[in-house]
Order: C-alpha cells, then sequence, then structure tokens
C-alpha cells in the first residue's frame, strides 16, 4: 500500500488550478495584450525559482464525492527569488472573475502573501490585474457584506516600515487593488494596457452620469503625466519586469539589512571635464539636470523615478563607487522651481531614502518655490512646510552640492541641520533668501519709486547687490566649502564611504514612517 493514489489526486488538482479561468479567458488575456499571472510570474522570476502557496485553493464542485472541477482563486502567490534574492510574488489572474474574489477561507486559513514577506522579511512585488470587488459576490453569498479589507491592508501599512513594495499595474485595476498600487515604494504601468481608478467607467457614468473610456480616465498618460499616482510607465510587460529587478537591485531585502554594494567599475577619481561649463553664465539659460547626475556617478548607474511628473526635480537611484545611493537635482530645463507636484515627489523619495538606509545626494540649483496664482491655487505654502516637515525628520546621511541657484525656504530645504549632512558649493553658485532681481524691487519699493529715475535706481541698487553676491565673501564669513566642480565625484564617493558606518548604526525601522 502507498499514497500514490493521493500523490495522483494532488497532481490532478494543480493541473486543474494551472488552467487558471479556462481556455477561452486565457484566450481573452492575450487578445488585449497581456500575459497570464502565470507566464507573468515566469518572466519575472529567476528560472525554477518559483514555489506557490496556497495552490489549491478555489472553489470546487463534487460529484458522488469525488471532485468534479476547481475554479482556483483569483491570484497565485509564492515565494522566487529575482536575481539570486528571496521576495514574495502575488499575482492577480484576470482571467478567474476578472481578478474579483476567489476562494473562500476558514479556520486554519495559510497566512496572506503580505503577511509573509512580513514575516520573512524579504521584499514583496505585486502583479498587479484585478478589478476588486464584485456584485455578483453577493448572489454567490445570498448578502451583502461590510468593507472591512483594512484587516489586510494594515499589515500593506507594517510592510511598508520593513522591505521594500513594488506595485505593477498590468490590466485594468480598480478598487482595493489601485490603492494596493500605491502602497509601495515604487509603482508602474504598461503603456496602453493597463489602467487605474477606484471605479470604472461603469461606476463613473452610474455616479456622475457621463461616459469615459478607460484610457481617458485612468490610462498612462493620466497617471504618469498629470495625477503622479504611477512612478514609471513601461512599454511592455517585459520591461516592466525588468524595471522592477533594477529598483530592486539598490534596495536592501528589509530594513535591518545594509543595501547591496555592486562591484565598482568607474574610477574613484574620475574628473569630469564637462562640469567646469555645464552651468551657463546666463541664468536665464537652461540646462539638463541629467547631465550632472550622470557626469558624477558611476556611469550608466542611474535608475531615474517618476521621470514625467514634477520635471522641475528629478529623482533617483544610483551608485557612487559600487555603493547605492539616492540622488536628486533641480532640473532647470523646466525651470527648476519645487512646485507642488515636484515637492510630492522629493518628499516620498527623502522617505524612500531615509527608510532604507541610502545616503541621500543633492545636486542644488533651486530657484526657490514656484510663485503664481496657480502654485497658490494648489497650496504651495502647506507643500513647502510638508518638504520642511520631511527633510529635517530625514536620519540617513546626506550631502548638498549647490551648483547654481539657492534662494529662499525651497533652499532650505536641501540643507539638515542635524545628523551625518556636509554640504559643498561650486564658484558658479548664488544664494540668499530671494533672487536680487524682483527683492530689490520689494526691498528697495520707497527709494526705488522716490527716484526721478525708478528704473536707473533700480538696476543701481540690484548692481550695489550684485557685487556682494560672490559664494567666496560667503565662504570668508561662514567656512563654506568651494570646489573645483570636477572634484564633485572624488567627494561624493569619500562622503559614501564615511556614511556606512552612519548607516550600520541606523538598522532597523525609521522612527518617521513612510507615507505613499
Amino acid at each position: 500500500m502507498t499514497w500514490q493514489p493521493e500523490v495522483d489526486e494532488l497532481e490532478r488538482r494543480r493541473a486543474m488550478a494551472a488552467q487558471m479561468g479556462g481556455p477561452e479567458g486565457v484566450a481573452r488575456q492575450h487578445a488585449n495584450g497581456k500575459l497570464t499571472v502565470r507566464e507573468r510570474i515566469d518572466a519575472l522570476a529567476d528560472p525554477g525559482s518559483f514555489r506557490q502557496f496556497m495552490g489549491l485553493m478555489g472553489n470546487a464542485t463534487y460529484e458522488d464525492g469525488a471532485l468534479a472541477s476547481l475554479t482556483p482563486r483569483a491570484a497565485v502567490d509564492g515565494f522566487c527569488t529575482l536575481d539570486g534574492r528571496k521576495v514574495v510574488v502575488t499575482g492577480g489572474d484576470f482571467t478567474v472573475r476578472g481578478g474579483s474574489g476567489g476562494g473562500s477561507g476558514g479556520m486554519g486559513t495559510e497566512p496572506s502573501a503580505n503577511r509573509r514577506a512580513l514575516e520573512w522579511r524579504v521584499p514583496y512585488v505585486r502583479l498587479l490585474d484585478a478589478a476588486g470587488g464584485s456584485v455578483r459576490t453577493f448572489d454567490e453569498m445570498g448578502r451583502t457584506y461590510l468593507p472591512d479589507g483594512n484587516a489586510g491592508s494594515a499589515t500593506d501599512v507594517l510592510l511598508l516600515r520593513a522591505v521594500p513594495m513594488v506595485s505593477a499595474v498590468l490590466g485594468s485595476v480598480a478598487g482595493l487593488p489601485a490603492v494596493n498600487a500605491c502602497m509601495s515604494h515604487f509603482n508602474l504601468m504598461v503603456k496602453d494596457t493597463s489602467q487605474l481608478f477606484p471605479g470604472g467607467p461603469p461606476v463613473v457614468k452610474a455616479a456622475l452620469g457621463y461616459d469615459v473610456d478607460k484610457e481617458t480616465l485612468g490610462g498612462w498618460e493620466m497617471h504618469t503625466r498629470v495625477s503622479g499616482v504611477i512612478d514609471n510607465l513601461a512599454n511592455s510587460e517585459a520591461e516592466a519586469f525588468e524595471m522592477i529587478r533594477r529598483f530592486l537591485s539598490y534596495l536592501p531585502s528589509n530594513v535591518w539589512e545594509m543595501a547591496p554594494r555592486a562591484e565598482p567599475q568607474d574610477p574613484v577619481d574620475r574628473r569630469e571635464e564637462s562640469l567646469l561649463s555645464i552651468i551657463p553664465r546666463d541664468r536665464k539659460r537652461g540646462y539638463d539636470g541629467h547631465r550632472v547626475i550622470d557626469a558624477v556617478v558611476d556611469r550608466d548607474s542611474f535608475f531615474e523615478i517618476a521621470p514625467t511628473y514634477g520635471r522641475a526635480r528629478i529623482t533617483g537611484l544610483a551608485r557612487l563607487n559600487g555603493y547605492p545611493v539616492g540622488i536628486m537635482a533641480n532640473n532647470i530645463a523646466f525651470g527648476g522651481a519645487t512646485d507642488v507636484t515636484a515637492g510630492d515627489k522629493v518628499i516620498r523619495f527623502i522617505q524612500l531614502c531615509d527608510t532604507f538606509h541610502l545616503p541621500l545626494i543633492s545636486l542644488a540649483d533651486e530657484p526657490g518655490f514656484m510663485v503664481g496664482i496657480e502654485s497658490e491655487k494648489r497650496g504651495i505654502e502647506r507643500a513647502g512646510a510638508r518638504l520642511v516637515i520631511a527633510t529635517c525628520e530625514s536620519r540617513m546621511p546626506w550631502a548638498t552640492v549647490v551648483t547654481g541657484q539657492l534662494y529662499g525656504v525651497a533652499g532650505q530645504c536641501q540643507h539638515r541641520p542635524s545628523g551625518m549632512f556636509r554640504r559643498y558649493a561650486w564658484p558658479s553658485a548664488r544664494w540668499g533668501s530671494m533672487h536680487i532681481e524682483g527683492g530689490a524691487s520689494a526691498a528697495y519699493r520707497r527709494e526705488i519709486e522716490s527716484a526721478p529715475d525708478p528704473e536707473a535706481k533700480r538696476m543701481e541698487i540690484e548692481a550695489r547687490l550684485n557685487s556682494v553676491a560672490s559664494p567666496f565673501r560667503t565662504a570668508e564669513a561662514t567656512g563654506q566649502d568651494i570646489i573645483d566642480p570636477r572634484d564633485t565625484r572624488p567627494l561624493l564617493c569619500e562622503f559614501m564611504e564615511e556614511a556606512q558606518m552612519i548607516l550600520r548604526s541606523q538598522l532597523g525601522p525609521s522612527p518617521n514612517p513612510y507615507r505613499p
């Protein structure tokens, strides 16, 4: 006597679950240009590394006591490795009820995917393709139910403080899964095949009475350029999986570990001649801040986050002498002034670096907070207050290199008065409470208006103020270090080495919880 019959039954059930929503559902998924959940996991994970859990869960029918059919739950969860590192992955199965609902639990139900990620202290990756709740469930249950999804969301909140979380929007995602897309440290969507909203077009029609298509309502243009809900855009699912791998490669598996260092491939003492002329002498001319970043960090190491949202600021991950680092810069090509969208992006980025103990490098050319009627409508003062708070609460080692302008409270947010903080300035730097142009008209208004030639008087005052604006005068009084721009990379690599001891002393959860 052996247990072979039961093993055969196990294999039969696994085969049924592997059929997902059946051939028609799989065909529809492919016709919509999307992979199935199992194809996605195979494409993301290291070959042969996926180990599913709760794989037998679903809705079964029996005939004469024998299993007749099994509809698997609308999700596939398990452990896998990405570049050799263990993660938990959960994927919505749109072929089963549009990713809504699934098998019901009961006494002894196994731990959820997010709970396992928390307990195992490993990164958590969501492959979202799910419509959230469905009224069809009411029919099946014979009743409605109270929304109590926070029982699971509470674990997600804890995860944000413990392990890297990534959400990939890979289809039409609504309801709680749409919120889950934002409860992460990095998220992305795929161009033209993914959308995101709390309720889709039928719900909008019922609530507001107008028609709208899915792409207009919650497509990539809305969320990567306008709302900022999604960080990055992939042109294909394959590119999305590569983005996930690359983002995670800069981060530790959890907040109790140091971020992984890569083998250095770029000389520490590399001095880029381009930095000597990269800042225009004509302050009205723009330039691309990416050029400064690329000249400083390890070659080809910069991974930008939210490139098309809040474009006055650039944020992303990179390496310096192999060490992972968060890096941000003002982008004068888009004006450089920090508006509400750019401030929101920077706040989340500061929190990301602080949570996972990554040093932060800021290449600052800050004209100040955005002014004007539209900026006031959006609440620039409150946004500025939030940025000040995030800056002061952060703990990770921080170095600022002032490359150009540094004005006002936005400039203040490039400085931290506590912890390991270092600031260098280039000879091209200029700073103050506000720009001399414009500031002089406010501070010397009566003197200018009462002069025989107000315009000449204004120009005279501005010339006098500009004569004392040299950074060398500031250095004489304060000790501020002025550097040759070509020395920026060597000095920042030195800072990274010095930061490692501080980072090791900060391991563990940050006292300031991450807020998406």
